[in-house]
């Protein structure tokens, strides 16, 4: 389905308590951190995705305004401050999220598999998504995400292949499309995101779409990439609200059931509904 977000007044109040839960259970949220257009609307009906192992990313995506630099050590009191965070904003769909953490052994994965048990012991009835990194494709680190036993996985494609050494140098679009097809084997619902805009052609999202439905993935986002500063990779083109619903049916018809698009779609609205 093509999405218009709701034009929706922010709602402060709603906003600070949710900032004030945050503050209190030293949470952050991409929801908060991206300044997302779309955040007091998804507050508003209970879903919030978390950003989980530091603000401090391994790899330095020409697309993305997180920072790059070396991280901290994993913060072991973590799992229970979000859980505590999802339970006191009442939500009822969490997606967790997270730098790129290639210093790490496993890449993170255990991390998230705690994060992901402290929520469901703390609140058995929120549905969790695992928006994970790659983990540099090894099986060992997708094993301990899919053992979490989440509603459902998620990696982003983010791309078209021809652009994915240039925008994103640390990441592989054929490993990415292996770490898809290994999440969907598990059976666990799989879900995948791509950003228009950015260079690409219509033949090269037509030919990612049939690499996303090979791999299995059946829930996809597309929407539209806005440069967070000059010093980011450059937007090569803005698509009108009505040439998502092309992009929609060209996804569909690649073999990929779930879409939603649209110009402020990110990879994680409507992630309750999608």
């Amino acid at each position: 389905m093509y999405l218009k977000p709701r034009v929706k007044a922010p709602a402060p109040e709603l906003i600070e308590k949710t900032a004030a839960i945050l503050r209190r259970n030293a949470a952050n949220t991409i929801c908060l951190e991206s300044k997302c257009p779309n955040i007091a609307e998804c507050f508003d009906r209970g879903t919030a995705t978390f950003l989980i192992l530091g603000t401090r990313c391994t790899r330095a995506c020409a697309f993305c305004n997180v920072t790059h630099a070396k991280p901290t050590l994993p913060d072991p009191s973590e799992p229970e401050r979000v859980a505590r965070a999802v339970q006191q904003m009442g939500l009822n769909y969490v997606v967790i999220t997270s730098v790129d953490r290639d210093d790490l052994k496993d890449g993170g994965a255990s991390h998230f598999a705690s994060v992901c048990h402290a929520i469901q012991t703390a609140n058995p009835k929120v549905k969790i998504e695992l928006l994970t990194p790659d983990f540099r494709g090894k099986t060992e680190a997708l094993d301990k995400v899919i053992a979490a036993k989440p509603y459902k996985l998620a990696h982003n494609i983010e791309t078209v292949q021809r652009l994915t050494p240039l925008i994103m140098p640390g990441c592989d679009y054929d490993r990415s499309l292996e770490v898809l097809a290994y999440y969907a084997k598990s059976t666990i619902l799989t879900k995948s995101s791509i950003m228009v805009g950015l260079g690409e052609t219509q033949a090269e999202l037509e030919t990612t779409f049939k690499d996303l439905a090979k791999a299995g993935v059946q829930h996809l986002t597309i929407g539209q990439y806005l440069r967070p500063s000059p010093a980011h990779w450059p937007v090569h083109r803005y698509y009108a609200p009505y040439e998502f619903e092309k992009l929609k049916l060209a996804a569909q018809k690649a073999g990929i059931p779930h879409i939603v698009g649209g110009v402020l779609v990110r990879s994680s609205y409507y992630a309750d509904i999608l």
